[in-house]
């Protein structure tokens, strides 16, 4: 294992102030850009996506460009060794030590988590498979700041795949932990949001309302959050098409929406925005993808600069037991340490957050 760095694997392994603290510095590189210039020069950066990305990808190229420093790594993991079958924990322990700081996308739940653990440099998680994605949430975060003032007293709408979309996870996680939030969760039955997200809300006094209708919805809201029916996320065609078109936003439904409500929506969009809402004033999910190369750059700077250091795991391994998650890092790298948190009989794979039932 590695001694241990200042990594971003949950937004809420970190303070709230912490947070306030990325989303002020991502204000001021906003607009004073040319204070942050070469700022990281002779800094190196390696970003290993293990899945396609444009803006996350894109964004943390930019950023580390325009402060100044280098970038390494691929974006098609058949172009590297891992399509001679290396494992995670080679590819990041020879990548780490190449670089100061280390980006990570994957498809496996909790592979971040299991990057951190033997890495040289700090790890940023990129979305790890549909569990979390906290630079998104950072980004969503500023884009709240900014273009509502605040990032407390609102009605937030999701729409979509809430049981696969990261992005959805952790915005909850973020959000429940600013006063008098309200989420209105909108999906079918099959793709509600998760059980270990919802306790989270419950546990911070946070209200959620489960519908199914999104046009009953908009008139409360002051923010719509859209996402995409995740296809990849799906076990089969048939269970992907048999939601795919379930919500669409579209000009008709708007005019039930408040003058004041924002659109955002994480990115890449589907059929699930029409594209004659992008003309609505209302619509900023485009700004919003701007806003992800500034907070990607106050994160660099920050987590650079960071002298804070996480332990690699606190929870504890269990004699026979495993994680239930089918997608969870753990069942496909099997060197990996098993652990859980919690008491009682049932407790928590610290990679994936999946519940498991102790026998």
């Amino acid at each position: 294992m590695s001694k241990g760095f200042p990594h971003l694997i949950d937004l809420n392994d970190y303070p709230i102030s912490w947070w306030n603290k990325i989303i002020k510095l991502g204000h001021d590189i906003k607009n004073n850009p040319q204070d942050y210039l070469d700022v990281c020069k002779g800094k190196i950066m390696a970003t290993l996506f293990y899945e396609p990305s444009t803006r996350t990808q894109m964004s943390f190229q930019t950023a580390m460009i325009r402060l100044g420093g280098s970038i390494i790594g691929f974006d098609n993991p058949s172009t590297s060794s891992v399509f001679k079958g290396e494992n995670l924990k080679d590819t990041t322990k020879v990548i780490s030590s190449y670089s100061d700081i280390l980006i990570i996308r994957h498809p496996n739940e909790g592979a971040a988590k299991a990057a951190s653990l033997t890495s040289d440099c700090p790890v940023i998680n990129a979305g790890d498979g549909g569990h979390l994605h906290p630079t998104q949430t950072l980004t969503d975060l500023l884009t709240l700041k900014e273009e509502k003032c605040r990032l407390d007293n609102l009605v937030i709408g999701l729409c979509g795949d809430l049981k696969n979309g990261r992005t959805v996870h952790s915005l909850c996680k973020a959000l429940s932990c600013y006063p008098n939030n309200h989420f209105v969760l909108i999906s079918t039955e099959d793709l509600k949001l998760p059980a270990y997200v919802k306790d989270v809300l419950t546990v911070n006094n946070c209200k959620f309302t489960e519908v199914s209708s999104l046009e009953e919805s908009l008139p409360s809201l002051d923010v719509l959050y859209m996402t995409r029916i995740q296809k990849e996320r799906f076990a089969s065609e048939e269970e992907y098409l048999a939601e795919k078109d379930t919500y669409i936003l579209d000009r008709k439904k708007m005019l039930r929406a408040p003058k004041d409500m924002i659109i955002l929506h994480p990115l890449p969009r589907v059929e699930e925005i029409a594209i004659e809402v992008d003309d609505d004033k209302r619509a900023l999910y485009f700004k919003q993808a701007e806003y992800g190369v500034y907070i990607r750059m106050a994160l660099i700077l920050t987590i650079l600069n960071s002298k804070t250091i996480f332990p690699n795991l606190v929870g504890q391994p269990y004699l026979g037991v495993a994680c239930s998650n089918p997608k969870c890092i753990t069942n496909y790298e099997h060197y990996l340490p098993k652990s859980f948190r919690g008491i009682g009989d049932i407790v928590e794979c610290e990679y994936c957050d999946e519940r498991v039932l102790l026998k």
